[in-house]
This record gives C-alpha cells, sequence and structure tokens, in this order.
C-alpha cells in the first residue's frame, strides 16, 4: 500500500478556547497564533488559553508579544497552576462587533 506524499496545502483547524502550540513548529509559532487570535474572535470567544510549554520561555515571549500587539486583547496572564501555571497564557478578548472598515 502506497502512502501518499505530505501535503502542503493549508488545512483548518476547529477553533476552541485552547490552543496547544506543541504541534506547531517554532518558526511557524508566530503567526499561527495570529491567525488563531484571529479566528477566535471572529467566532466570538473571549477566554482562551494558550498553551506554548515551559521550556526556556521563548514560546511563551513569542506568544506574549503577539498578544501585546493585538488591538482585541484585552489581558493575557499566566495560566492557574492547574491549567498549565507558567506553561501556559490566559487570553481575554474583547467581545467581537464586526468586521472594522477602512
Amino acid at each position: 500500500m502506497e502512502s501518499s506524499p505530505p501535503s502542503n496545502e493549508p488545512f483548518e483547524l476547529p477553533i476552541e478556547d485552547v490552543f496547544d502550540l506543541h504541534s506547531i513548529a517554532p518558526r511557524d509559532v508566530k503567526e499561527a497564533v495570529e491567525a488563531y487570535l484571529e479566528a477566535a474572535h471572529a467566532a466570538g470567544l473571549t477566554a482562551l488559553r494558550i498553551i506554548h510549554g515551559r521550556g526556556i520561555g521563548v514560546q511563551r515571549e513569542t506568544v506574549r508579544s503577539v498578544l501585546a500587539r493585538t488591538p482585541f486583547v484585552s489581558a493575557f496572564s499566566d495560566a492557574p497552576a492547574e491549567a498549565g501555571g507558567w506553561g501556559a497564557t490566559i487570553v481575554t478578548l474583547q467581545p467581537f462587533s464586526g468586521p472594522t472598515l477602512p
């Protein structure tokens, strides 16, 4: 049985209130978090948890730099210990009010 070569086509992931970055290549984290935030906001989610892992803090800093410059992010902080502690970030988004016109 032959296997198909991997596709470079994008695929859709369900947008939920938890986004685990462990399956995302480090070089793609910034773009993945930006896309996730946009989709979660458009879906009406306001409370999120982004799991970046503990490690040495590189993913955490990448995530937080994206959050800090995203206008519809109201707040973010370390998750409580039972939800990942400093290996995850809790995010509060402003409610979605529809697309903005230029």
